[in-house]
């Protein structure tokens, strides 16, 4: 098993199939994380199969993040002092239309949403993995 396989082995999305289809995608991505979904996968039936994955309620990332987070916590118990990052990054979907829950981001004409990770590195900058993620949009008519 590789060492992502490892870290999402505890993934738990209410359904064994569901649970197997995830640690496969994931696996396909981890391989290839600067190609898109369909590019990743092995044909079209995989494209689909990850497509209904996204679209299943359970699935959230909260979810399938809980098994990294508590592989991440585990790391930093280890060392001495750990370093918790925070930032926010704006994801800009204004050209992608018909996603649901997204709002304005700096002015009403661009739309999208924040992600606000927190992750954890030593002082010798070695990362650890995440801790937390955090997003939200805002209100529509927010900025006013």
């Amino acid at each position: 098993m590789s060492a992502l396989g490892e870290e999402l082995y505890g993934i738990d999305l209410g359904d064994q199939r569901l649970n197997r289809r995830a640690r496969r995608l994931l696996e396909r991505l981890g391989d290839k994380p600067m190609v898109s979904i369909p590019a990743a996968c092995n044909g079209w039936s995989e494209t689909r199969a990850a497509y209904r994955l996204f679209d299943t309620a359970q699935v959230t990332a909260e979810a399938v993040l809980a098994p990294h987070i508590a592989c991440t916590e585990e790391r930093l118990r280890v060392h001495p002092r750990v370093l918790c990052i925070q930032d926010t990054t704006e994801l800009d979907y204004t050209t992608k239309k018909g996603i649901a829950d997204l709002g304005p981001l700096n002015y009403e004409s661009r739309w999208g949403m924040y992600l606000h990770p927190t992750l954890a590195v030593t002082p010798e900058r070695v990362p650890l993995g995440l801790l937390a993620t955090y997003s939200w949009a805002r209100e529509p008519g927010s900025l006013g």
